[in-house]
């Protein structure tokens, strides 16, 4: 049975209304029933940064939910930030999943629409998609005041969730992108998180143009490159993406193409710390990297605030 405490004492809540330079990072769940190795990734971030996103379903292939998953780390120590994609679960079981969530004394949430099913490894699953990011954020704000999606009260509770969103400042519609992000904003996010960024320029333009005055955190994307062959294959299979020619040249002339990519991922952290509110780290596989990408960058250690 979990041991969990009723009130939750959160460092990313806090560090947001601090308005602190926030570091989050993600791990993926596994596939299987097995959690030591997500468990020993994660482990290697506390003290590092604010929360760790478990990821639902990402490029829809199979893995343990992040409901699961996100409880686990939460039993370790290491506060969560639980991914909920609206790709496979109808309204009923994602209100189902949030109030579980809270139950569990999982605070933070990212409302995603998810990938779709045929980016992924099951291409013949039948998609849901009932709501998306938007609608989801909007649900969670009526959970939150003890109302369900159908605004019938929660007769045992509000729930007390934290959400934060999904933004791409590269997407190639402004105005797109300016629409998606004030519905966000106006559906109730408290923080966002970027797709992967590349144009450090257009990261600008969306902090100066768009994001300045809505006094929500802004987390650029920053991934760890391995290799020329793993940013060629980021740019042939990631929608989105366009890693620039130089930095794959980089790499490619490095005589340790890791420890570039780490270097390189540090000058981002740098870069984006001019620019936005915080980071947030992905390093597919090698997670255990991220605090020498954020020792380089210069980023001070963090303090967890879990209480389990």
């Amino acid at each position: 049975m979990l041991n969990i405490s009723p009130t939750i004492l959160t460092s990313l809540r806090t560090a947001v209304q601090k308005s602190e330079f926030l570091i989050t990072a993600e791990v993926a769940p596994p596939k299987g029933g097995d959690p030591i190795q997500m468990i020993k990734m994660a482990q290697t971030l506390k003290g590092r940064v604010h929360a760790v996103n478990i990821t639902d379903g990402s490029r829809a292939v199979l893995r343990m939910c992040s409901l699961v998953g996100s409880a686990i780390l939460l039993q370790n120590g290491i506060e969560p930030i639980c991914q909920v994609a609206c790709r496979d679960r109808n309204r009923i079981g994602l209100q189902a999943d949030l109030m579980g969530a809270h139950a569990l004394g999982i605070r933070n949430i990212l409302a995603l629409t998810g990938d779709p099913v045929k980016a992924g490894d099951h291409v013949d699953a039948k998609s849901v998609f009932d709501l998306e990011s938007v609608r989801l954020l909007q649900l969670i704000r009526k959970l939150n005041h003890g109302f369900d999606c159908n605004d019938q009260p929660l007769n045992d509770g509000a729930t007390d969730l934290f959400p934060g969103a999904a933004i791409d400042p590269q997407l190639s519609s402004w105005s797109g992108l300016q629409s998606r992000f004030e519905r966000k904003l106006d559906a109730g996010a408290q923080f966002f998180q970027s797709q992967l960024i590349t144009d450090f320029e257009r990261l600008e333009k969306f902090m100066d143009k768009l994001a300045a005055g809505s006094g929500k955190p802004i987390l650029a994307g920053i991934f760890l490159l391995k290799s020329a062959k793993n940013a060629q294959f980021i740019n042939r299979c990631v929608p989105g993406v366009n890693i620039p020619q130089h930095t794959i040249d980089r790499l490619e002339k490095a005589q340790d193409p890791l420890q570039e990519g780490i270097a390189i991922a540090a000058e981002q952290v740098q870069i984006a710390r001019q620019l936005c509110q915080g980071v947030h780290v992905m390093a597919v596989k090698r997670e255990d990297l991220i605090p020498q990408i954020l020792d380089l960058a210069g980023i001070p250690p963090v303090i967890q605030m879990v209480s389990v």
